[in-house]
């Protein structure tokens, strides 16, 4: 049997020795983390009051050009971290009186992180949030089982062409969409308690220039699901980075192609999360 540091943690499956040779994700086979922080830029249920005590992890399995987080998840900027820093900083976080503890990108790391979460999970008295970009393998999101509360996976892509084409992701759909099966398996039901959530699942998806049609089929595939997720329509997209590689991609999306998808979300009786227009900036993202 191979050794886990044969990575296989995303659809990637490079099965590459991180200990010698960083995977597609960039990263070797150590935690590398670029922000710990109190954050207020989530859906309410998960921000609150108190904010959000979050873990941006460094790298990505996945390659948007348009990624707001791009000087960590493409330019790898953080610092590495030991499962025992990780874990005391999940309890430090805990103490500041945060609503819960939202792990941001740490697919590439699973394999270290279903460890870590085994050792704190019966030591936290808040939700662990699984935040993630929705490439990932159903065989791995099994194994966080009783340790995730909450999860909130990104839906990109229906088309799995575009999957390709702007995340260098190949059948992202096929992937994405079975993943969050059995995160809905796992946490059925929407717990919100005094407005904040303390399990369910928000499938969040951003609208991009010129394909609110793709949009509109990811929503009737979620109104089909039996135990339907919240969902959080997202109209933050802004041109940054490399999206200037695309030149459909060099505009913000227009309030129609915004609206077309929400109205869809009305009418399939999705219900959920939206945004007020004004958002399109890059001021909640964190200073990495």
């Amino acid at each position: 049997m191979k050794s886990e540091k044969f990575c296989n943690n995303c659809p990637r499956m490079c099965g590459v020795d991180r200990v010698d040779v960083n995977g597609f994700c960039g990263c070797d086979f150590n935690f590398k983390i670029a922000k710990i922080m109190k954050h207020f830029g989530e859906e309410p249920v998960i921000t609150g009051t108190n904010g959000s005590g979050t873990i941006f992890f460094s790298g990505c399995v996945l390659k948007c050009p348009f990624c707001q987080n791009y000087p960590i998840s493409h330019q790898l900027k953080g610092n590495i971290y030991t499962a025992s820093q990780l874990e005391y900083s999940i309890y430090d976080l805990e103490q500041q009186g945060v609503h819960n503890i939202n792990l941001v990108s740490p697919t590439q790391f699973l394999h270290l992180l279903v460890p870590v979460l085994e050792k704190c999970k019966g030591r936290l008295s808040i939700p662990v949030v699984y935040n993630t970009g929705g490439y990932e393998r159903p065989e791995m999101i099994r194994k966080l089982q009783g340790l995730v509360d909450i999860y909130l996976p990104d839906l990109k892509y229906f088309d799995n062409s575009y999957g390709m084409k702007y995340s260098k992701a190949d059948n992202y759909f096929d992937y994405a969409s079975k993943s969050i099966q059995e995160m809905l398996r796992q946490q059925p039901e929407c717990v919100i308690e005094d407005g904040i959530m303390k399990k369910g699942v928000i499938v969040r998806h951003l609208v991009l220039p010129t394909l609110y049609k793709d949009s509109m089929k990811l929503m009737e595939w979620l109104s089909q699901q039996e135990n339907r997720p919240l969902v959080s329509v997202m109209r933050q997209y802004t041109p940054c980075y490399d999206a200037d590689k695309y030149k459909e991609l060099t505009r913000r999306i227009t309030t129609f192609e915004y609206e077309k998808v929400v109205d869809k979300c009305a009418e399939l009786g999705l219900q959920g999360f939206t945004q007020l227009k004004g958002c399109e900036t890059l001021d909640m993202t964190p200073d990495f």
